[in-house]
């Protein structure tokens, strides 16, 4: 097999047309501020606020509840309304800080820097920490740790995924066209931090726009070059991706660091190089906000804590009702019950469609077609380990490699019989995965 793609695989409707050539437009939120203490992998972050207190924005008031975690910044100016669980969009009360957004913005500060070359590893990664910068492709894990392997001396490929595989999204995409110096600057920044490796923007073929900009832009970088993937869901997986740019293969017992990869998506670097170079911690992402509900679809910048119905309101709203919202994309995005939740660190898109075609679909008995296999990029048979997930067969189920399925969805898309395969499958490694972290 040639590099550059991996067996298995879907190409659904892929939906970008909706959005993809709208420029970024900000959001200035005019309503209250929520900001979940768990916007990540790991402990919550503690509060260094409380009620009555002024806030300004790029203030620090939640700190990291330890390694695996990070810290919350203010995103607006105001006053520290209230401590108390409030809802996200996973329907979970979380614990949150809500601030009265005061309309002024005042901020702390923020101090630039020219270069940061003169600087050390301890420091970069004290600033990426400082700065609660997390992975923001949809995951949550906190920048730092990833970026801190027990070898580091060992790392030979850092990998910025820029395939947003995902249809209906294009927040990377827009970020590609309109940012891309901050995306080549962020590479090099993780690249400072591991001498002996070398950096890849790794995009899908349906965006040779952004493949023509980096090449353009990289091409006396000597360690930088771009990977065009072909275009095919699940490309920007962190597996998948790995093993078409390097041709390497890691399993769910392994991390990307144990085949000498480290990745990061397009959000998280830009993230970075804000960080470092302009002094601002992680207070606002790119959301895309799409589908045929939607009067006008585009992306937006968005800042972290402000509720969705505002970002809805900039892309015009609704022009029918919705049968379907959901946080993310169509494959391993979410149903939302409600628009009054906070945006958060990992909110990449809002998708709001006419029809639920998957409501709609009466599940039937499996044929033994064998299509689930054939698209699956974990290489199991999805079609028994959905079997063995019924029955809580445990023991069949790990027997079968269930924990190597990677939810993507591909199996579920595929199946003539409606069978809802990726959801029994995903149950069974939420039981099996809460049951090893409670022994």
């Amino acid at each position: 097999m040639t590099k550059l793609t991996f067996v298995g695989g879907i190409h659904p409707y892929d939906g970008k047309d909706l959005s993809k050539d709208k420029a970024i437009q900000d959001v200035l939120p005019g309503g209250e501020m929520v900001y979940p203490l768990s916007q990540h992998i790991g402990a919550p972050a503690k509060a260094l606020v409380a009620k009555g207190d002024r806030v300004l924005m790029g203030q620090k008031i939640a700190e990291a509840g330890g390694f695996v975690s990070a810290n919350v910044y203010a995103s607006a100016s105001g006053t520290v309304k209230a401590l108390e669980p409030r809802r996200v969009s996973t329907g979970d009360m979380v614990m949150s800080i809500v601030v009265e957004n005061d309309g002024l913005y005042e901020d702390v500060g923020f101090g630039s820097r020219d270069s940061f070359e003169g600087m050390d590893r301890e420091e970069i990664i004290g600033i990426i920490r400082e700065a609660g910068i997390v992975g923001m492709g949809g995951a949550g894990f906190p920048t730092h740790v990833k970026l801190s392997p027990k070898e580091p001396e060992k790392i030979e490929y850092v990998i910025a995924n820029c395939a947003e595989c995902e249809p209906y999204l294009t927040s990377d995409y827009r970020r590609m066209l309109e940012e891309p110096e901050k995306l080549i600057g962020g590479l090099k920044i993780l690249l400072k931090l591991f001498p002996g490796a070398q950096g890849i923007l790794a995009v899908e073929d349906n965006k040779p726009d952004c493949i023509s900009k980096l090449k353009s832009m990289t091409m006396d970088e000597k360690r930088i070059c771009v990977k065009g993937l072909k275009t095919k869901y699940p490309q920007g997986g962190e597996r998948q991706l790995i093993f078409a740019t390097t041709g390497r293969r890691i399993n769910s017992t392994m991390l990307p660091a144990d085949v000498g990869c480290v990745v990061n998506n397009v959000d998280t670097i830009v993230a970075v190089h804000r960080a470092v170079m302009e002094g601002r911690p992680l207070m606002e992402r790119i959301v895309t906000v799409t589908g045929d509900a939607v009067a006008s679809p585009g992306n937006f910048r968005v800042r972290i804590g402000t509720d969705y119905s505002e970002v809805l309101a900039a892309a015009g709203g609704f022009k029918g009702t919705p049968e379907k919202i959901i946080c993310g994309g169509p494959m391993m995005g979410f149903a939302m019950f409600g628009l009054n939740v906070p945006v958060t660190k990992t909110a990449t898109a809002l998708l709001a469609l006419s029809k639920d075609d998957v409501a709609a679909m009466e599940p039937g008995p499996c044929i033994n077609c064998g299509r689930c296999v054939d698209v699956c990029p974990g290489r199991v048979v999805p079609s028994r380990l959905a079997d063995y997930a019924e029955r809580f067969d445990e023991e069949a189920f790990l027997a079968g490699y269930g924990m190597e399925c990677c939810e993507c969805g591909c199996c579920s898309f595929v199946c003539p019989a409606k069978r809802q395969l990726t959801q029994e499958i995903k149950s069974m490694r939420k039981i099996l995965l809460a049951k090893r972290k409670k022994s």
